[in-house]
């Protein structure tokens, strides 16, 4: 139990480019979009576009070519008005992606305060049945206080447990989020549950460089015990920034699908650049003998369509078998 599937790094690497490329460029002159051409809509806040598709019968649920459908977008981008839209027409508030992803999880993975309200006044759950990923995860593993404690404040349980048994304070701990693993601790997080690895937050704490949650987390001679042996923790999960000009290249393509100027000529010049960009990301992977597990892929609000990708590094994993310490995501933190 616990793991979730992993897409080979080379493939997750041309993911965006691929969904836009098997989309033919015509069809974004349909009447009702493509998966690109809605998602970039929602990306962008065209409230009035998206009106007009819906007024035309296209379902409150449609699914974009990535994240997933329109609601869970528009909480991606904390865009009130357009989450209310699409709540008005049906769309379903705790709907989950292929990656078992809601809505409420996107909006406190961005630490959209607001918006992480208004989804839970619209029914959104903060709690899951059995081991899921929660939003409360999701906030603390990218360090959003707000978002965490606007969470507590609505009945998240602190103790959560996630398809491989992670507690947010496990997140806290691997991410080093000293402040949030303060307080989840001073409101009665357990210490001592541990993942399905037999795992617990001091484990993550030690592995990932984080002495100081370590410290909190852990009776003072655990502590001094292990601070002799750091090493026997294990190396930390790493990171390394893909080369900028994908972001670009990805950018351009998606603009290109949706206005409908994606030419066969175009289509082969990404695909030739991509890979390019890859080969100095393959040899630096090589020479540190260690396999890519995921490519992470950020966007922005404020620049609609541009993404960012990441390759996640996990010494001494095999590609059969995913660490169990990080969240899914179709979009950051991670993306197996």
């Amino acid at each position: 139990m616990g793991t979730r599937p992993i897409i080979d790094p080379a493939k997750r690497w041309l993911a965006a480019a691929a969904a836009a490329l098997a989309l033919a460029a015509g069809s974004a002159h349909a009447e009702l979009p493509d998966p690109v051409r809605f998602g970039i809509t929602v990306e962008q806040g065209n409230l009035r576009a998206v009106q007009a598709w819906l007024d035309e019968g296209l379902p409150p649920d449609f699914l974009a070519d990535r994240i997933g459908t329109g609601l869970m977008i528009a909480a991606w981008e904390g865009n009130i008005p357009m989450m209310a839209l699409f709540v008005k027409r049906g769309a379903n508030v705790n709907l989950a992606n292929k990656d078992g992803e809601q809505a409420l999880m996107f909006a406190a993975w961005r630490g959209h305060v607001d918006a992480v309200r208004w989804l839970i006044d619209h029914g959104a759950q903060v709690n899951r049945p059995g081991l899921a990923w929660s939003a409360l995860h999701y906030a603390v593993f990218a360090g959003h206080e707000r978002a965490t404690r606007a969470l507590i404040a609505r009945g998240a349980d602190i103790n959560a447990r996630s398809t491989n048994g992670s507690t947010p304070l496990m997140m806290a701990a691997r991410e080093g989020r000293e402040e949030l693993a303060q307080l989840l601790v001073e409101l009665g997080a357990d210490t001592n549950a541990k993942n399905d690895r037999g795992e617990d937050a001091f484990v993550w704490a030690m592995r990932n460089g984080n002495p100081q949650i370590a410290k909190l987390v852990a009776s003072p001679e655990r502590f001094a015990a292990a601070a002799r042996v750091p090493e026997s923790y294990g190396e930390p999960t790493r990171s390394q920034a893909a080369p900028a000009r994908l972001d670009d290249l990805i950018r351009e393509m998606r603009a290109a699908q949706a206005e409908g100027r994606l030419t066969p000529e175009l289509q082969q010049a990404y695909l030739a650049a991509v890979r390019q960009l890859r080969q100095p990301a393959q040899a630096d992977a090589a020479r540190r003998d260690d396999v890519p597990k995921a490519l992470e892929i950020r966007a922005w609000r404020a620049d609609p369509g541009r993404e960012r990708a990441t390759l996640i590094y996990d010494p001494g994993a095999t590609k059969e078998e995913p660490p169990a310490d990080e969240p899914r995501g179709t979009i950051p933190p991670v993306v197996r």
